[in-house]
């Protein structure tokens, strides 16, 4: 039995949300956020709340209520407050600018690195070595942060290379050479 499918979502103010007949639209201050509903899942808005209610009880059923309701309840809270995620540049050199609306890196290759920057997401750059990346779409902040951290991950020796925000980079020694 999902627990957190059982769960009603309190809607704050300036919030709307709509059933289609496969998507749950959410409407907020910030914008306009679609989710999947699966099929044996039923949506029923009653006033300032949102609750799910599964058909059967079977078992995948019973997985996609508990995700149908995490998958809503992350775009509530997107169109109202939004997410954001954070990422540091370490390394001699290493640092990153805006052009337009892409994110220009300079990580240690021959070349710059250059992001163009998905619609429906804001990048920051905040003192050249801090990135921070803002939208209403979870999946999509998410992704955005892990293909700019895949264009240079830290390594294990020296920590150089883009990481997030609260990320730790378990250290190696280096060689400890002849004696």
């Amino acid at each position: 039995m999902s627990r957190i499918g059982k769960a009603e979502i309190k809607l704050p103010d300036k919030v709307e949300v709509k059933q289609d007949s496969t998507v749950i639209k959410v409407k907020g201050p910030l914008g306009e956020l679609q989710t999947p509903i699966f099929a044996g899942i039923s949506l029923k808005n009653e006033g300032g709340t949102v609750k799910l209610e599964r058909s059967s009880e079977e078992q995948n059923v019973v997985a996609l209520h508990g995700l149908t309701r995490a998958l809503l309840m992350n775009s509530v809270k997107g169109v109202t407050a939004g997410w954001e995620k954070n990422l540091e540049i370490t390394g001699v050199g290493y640092r990153a600018a805006k052009r337009g609306e892409d994110l220009v890196m300079n990580l240690g290759f021959s070349h710059e690195v250059v992001y163009k920057t998905p619609k429906g997401i804001k990048i920051e750059v905040i003192e050249q070595v801090k990135i921070k990346i803002t939208g209403i779409d979870k999946q999509l902040v998410g992704q955005v942060a892990a293909d700019i951290r895949s264009k240079k991950p830290p390594e294990p020796y020296k920590g150089k290379g883009i990481k997030y925000n609260d990320e730790f980079i378990k250290r190696k020694a280096g060689k400890t050479g002849k004696k």
